[in-house]
């Protein structure tokens, strides 16, 4: 709606004839006092003000709307037949104008100026719903991340909670199946001993009963070391020589009993959870000798190297963030399709009783890997050997050992 403010009653009614012409709507006043009271009541478009009135002229009502923060961005159309020179119309300008025109006008020029500001205002209208769209968006969105970081809150509390539910049950558990186990092997190795010596056929039947209990026992200590990687371990500045030694002197036995081989290379220093990183070396060097061929030399070899990213295959560079370990043999390998499959629990790619183990090593591994926001893969050829490349960071983020914690 257009307001025209103008003391002569003949000024008012030729302009709200000509706007309705081209249907606006129009509203008047015959003095300023009446426009002031109709502005704070009414929301107008545009208001088309004569300078000379008694009373406020046109300079104080403009001066007036301007300062009420309801009003002070409608657009003040100046119309004047008196005070036309410069200076009135710079006064005009300042006083909260934002055009001036002079009479007698051209209708023409007028109606194209009132289509401009409403125009304008049309667009300043889309753009305070668009603004209050997306305020209202924002607020949502906020709303919608403050209750979702809630839930996963909750969730990680509930999470822990089982973890550590978890853990309690396995170590239990494992406390309940160990004690008849160890009864089991126990007297079995005596029936075994004492009563069936003169018995081959018992006696073999027998070694299988004990073999097939310690099997068990070996699973119920990997199913329980791999459920207390759930629990939250601290990262540490670790050498990783000294880790790896100490893994090669608990694998002893095997190594001198196969005639291993062993290449070892300088290892950096890491931040890593220390015990984890020996299952991890145990675990696979263990392999590499489990995995042997027969009536061939085992070799071992172990690399590392410092490089730029979490890839398997960048640069090396002495200034680099993460450490790439390598481990190989020359074992009997398997078929590079089952890459991903030797990470998962209980994935065995060789007949049952072939190989001793119980398809939870890797797995370990794997998880362990995970835990320390490294990467880890194998490649592999049936009958040559196999290589496992594993990326960690030199250095554990404090997002990172949040992450690795959960």
């Amino acid at each position: 709606m257009i307001l025209i403010v103008d003391d002569k009653q003949e000024n008012l009614f030729s302009l709200k004839t000509l706007l309705q012409l081209y249907n606006y709507e129009v509203d008047m006043a015959a003095s300023g006092e009446e426009a002031l009271k109709k502005v704070l009541k009414n929301d107008y478009v545009l208001i088309i003000l004569d300078v000379q009135m008694p009373g406020m002229d046109g300079y104080e009502v403009a001066e007036t709307v301007s300062s009420y923060s309801k009003t002070r961005n409608i657009p003040i159309l100046f119309l004047s037949a008196v005070n036309i020179d410069k200076r009135f119309i710079t006064k005009g300008y300042a006083s909260g104008g934002v055009d001036y025109i002079t009479k007698p006008f051209d209708p023409d020029l007028l109606i194209l100026k009132v289509k401009t500001f409403y125009r304008l205002y049309e667009q300043a209208r889309e753009l305070r719903v668009i603004q209050k769209a997306l305020k209202d968006a924002n607020q949502s969105l906020e709303d919608k991340v403050v209750e979702r970081t809630k839930e996963l809150l909750q969730m990680n509390r509930d999470l822990e909670q089982r973890n550590a539910e978890l853990q309690q049950f396995a170590s239990v558990a494992s406390h309940d199946l160990q004690e008849p186990l160890r009864k089991i092997i126990t007297y079995s190795d005596l029936v075994n001993e004492r009563f069936l010596a003169s018995l081959p056929h018992a006696g073999e039947y027998m070694s299988k009963i004990i073999a097939s209990t310690e099997r068990m026992r070996n699973l119920i200590n990997d199913l329980l070391n791999y459920s207390r990687l759930s629990s939250t371990a601290q990262f540490e500045p670790t050498n990783l020589n000294e880790i790896l030694n100490q893994t090669l002197a608990d694998l002893e036995l095997s190594i001198q009993e196969k005639a291993a081989q062993l290449v070892i290379d300088e290892l950096p220093q890491a931040e890593v959870i220390p015990g984890q990183i020996r299952q991890v070396f145990q675990n696979i060097i263990g392999n590499a000798l489990k995995f042997s061929k027969p009536d061939t030399n085992v070799v071992i070899t172990v690399r590392g190297e410092i490089v730029t990213a979490k890839t398997f295959d960048c640069d090396s560079s002495p200034s680099g963030s993460f450490v790439r370990i390598s481990i190989s043999d020359n074992g009997i390998g398997f078929d590079d399709r089952f890459v991903e499959k030797i990470f998962t629990l209980f994935q065995r790619l060789h007949a049952p009783g072939s190989y001793h183990g119980t398809g939870i090593g890797l797995a370990i591994v794997k998880k362990i890997i995970d835990k320390h926001n490294g990467v880890i893969t194998a490649s592999s050829k049936e009958g040559i050997g196999s290589n496992f490349l594993i990326v960690l960071p030199l250095k554990q983020t404090l997002t990172n050992t949040e992450t690795a914690q959960v």
